[in-house]
């Protein structure tokens, strides 16, 4: 008896029904991202954290989810991405349990913590399997592009289901959303979904673990530190520090056989294309969130749940722009789509740089457009880098896909921000009180009305340079896309991996 594909590649709705199910933690992973941003003043309130304990509670999730991606992709394709995906399940579950009673800030650090592993399991799973039970090439790409579009859709949706629970319940609700979510991908998950994993998968190499996270930790909280603090040289040691240690991890993938990064990834350069296109895409996504969200509460000067609604809106065009894409890209193939998105994000940066100080419906038009042409590359390019991998290293290149989003966000809001914040000082009066000058929220705060006016002009004038720098890069892009996948295999049909237990004779 032997492995041996069926004839029949399309999928049908059992299929459908799993991928439905596979929604459910993307979802939960994406929002708890933004689910603290209103529960914070209560937490401040009961458990009285410190400012330093005050941001780990914020940043320790991203940083665990950032720093464990390509060990648990790399872990689910030698144990099974099915058996990852509900330890990861059952651990996001018990976190979640955790944080929602923690009586202490040291509590809720270490939930958050365990919270961001289970995430680490959770999205290189979901997505190797997406690649691995859909082998139809036009299903595929449909599955990716609403997966894409439901991960990007979950990071707004996070800060307002925090909101609207909060108006009913105590701050622990906000945690205690995924705990029904993860009992139902307990219990379907076994019933719907086949078992995929690497049939030789090799020892795993348990000292390339710390070597990865020591690559991944340091440069992204490097690159957030200078998007929320500026520049400083500590930070840009940390970021140096990363690299390096990123430069050995890199040398010891290439020389050991059975590396945690297999080298056969990287065969078809679509593969290292569709990572970098994709880390570009995470780069212009991110940073223009950086000013959106500061535009709609210190400029516009709402309030923080009124500031979230808003922000949901330009998530209703992502909705049509994944599907549309993958549409087209059947009829036309991939690159001239994922050349055309990146125009469009262009022409949405085109039209913040419009943005006055009392502009709402230009910057989420803005918005909406950068969001909708960003989403049509990610979708593209996460099919197109899944498909040229081979499928027993689907979670690996679904974890290598999402580290490099990592970093294109952070570097994001690191660079554009940077830009944006050089302008507002260069703006601000030398007469200014010094803590006006560094950040528009110190200026907002204060009770001289002129000050506040100079503040959010200053502010605006940044992000409109930040924004044709975004135009440029993204056009840029467009021009290196097109030569990138130029006589590529990139709609070549996939290698196909069947399912353990689908035996014939």
């Amino acid at each position: 008896m032997t492995h041996s594909p069926s004839t029949n590649l399309r999928a049908g709705r059992k299929e459908w029904t799993a991928f439905v199910v596979l929604l459910l933690p993307l979802l939960l992973v994406s929002m708890d991202v933004s689910v603290l941003y209103f529960a914070i003043p209560s937490i401040t309130r009961e458990l009285d954290p410190s400012a330093t304990q005050q941001l780990w509670i914020f940043d320790i999730y991203a940083f665990a989810l950032a720093g464990l991606l390509i060990t648990m992709g790399s872990l689910g394709d030698r144990i099974g991405r099915r058996k990852l995906l509900m330890i990861g399940a059952a651990a996001f579950g018990l976190a979640s349990v955790t944080a929602a009673y923690a009586t202490s800030a040291e509590m809720l650090i270490a939930a958050r913590a365990l919270l961001g592993v289970g995430g680490a399991t959770l999205m290189p799973s979901t997505m190797g399997l997406v690649r691995s039970m859909f082998r139809d090439d036009k299903q595929r790409g449909q599955a990716i592009g609403i997966w894409s579009g439901a991960m990007a859709g979950g990071i707004a949706l996070g800060s307002v289901m925090s909101g609207v629970m909060l108006e009913h319940f105590w701050w622990g609700s906000v945690f205690l959303i995924n705990v029904p979510a993860m009992v139902l991908l307990l219990v379907l998950v076994p019933v719907l979904v086949p078992e995929f994993k690497d049939p030789a998968p090799g020892k795993f190499d348990l000292l390339s673990v710390p070597l990865s996270m020591g690559a991944v930790l340091p440069v992204v909280y490097g690159l957030k530190e200078f998007a929320a603090e500026g520049f400083s040289t500590v930070r840009l040691l940390s970021v140096l520090a990363g690299l390096a240690v990123g430069w050995v991890f890199v040398r010891r993938q290439r020389h050991r056989k059975d590396a945690m990064i297999s080298r056969e990834l990287f065969r078809d350069r679509v593969f290292g294309a569709g990572i970098s296109l994709n880390a570009v895409a995470a780069f212009a996504m991110m940073g223009s969130a950086y000013f959106t969200t500061q535009y709609l509460q210190s400029v516009l000067g709402m309030g923080t749940m009124e500031a979230a609604l808003w922000s949901l809106a330009p998530s209703l065009a992502v909705g049509i722009a994944a599907p549309t894409s993958t549409a087209i890209a059947a009829k036309t193939g991939k690159a001239p789509v994922i050349a055309a998105g990146f125009v469009i994000g262009s022409a949405g940066y085109g039209v913040l740089a419009l943005t006055g100080t009392d502009s709402l419906w230009i910057l989420l038009t803005g918005a909406a457009v950068i969001a909708s042409g960003i989403v049509m590359v990610m979708a593209l390019v996460s099919d197109m880098a899944l498909a040229s991998a081979p499928a027993e290293k689907a979670s690996s290149a679904a974890s290598l896909l999402e580290t490099g989003q990592e970093f294109g966000g952070a570097l994001g809001m690191a660079v554009l921000g940077s830009v944006g914040t050089a302008v507002y000082r260069a703006d601000m009066p030398d007469s200014a009180p010094p803590a006006a000058r560094e950040t528009l929220g110190a200026a907002v705060a204060s009770t001289d009305h002129a000050l506040v006016a100079t503040a959010r002009e200053a502010f605006v004038h940044g992000l409109q340079y930040a924004a044709v720098g975004g135009t440029v890069l993204l056009v840029v892009t467009a021009g290196v896309a097109v030569a990138l996948l130029r006589n590529t295999s990139a709609e070549a049909p996939v290698r196909e991996q069947v399912p353990e237990g689908e035996l014939v004779a």
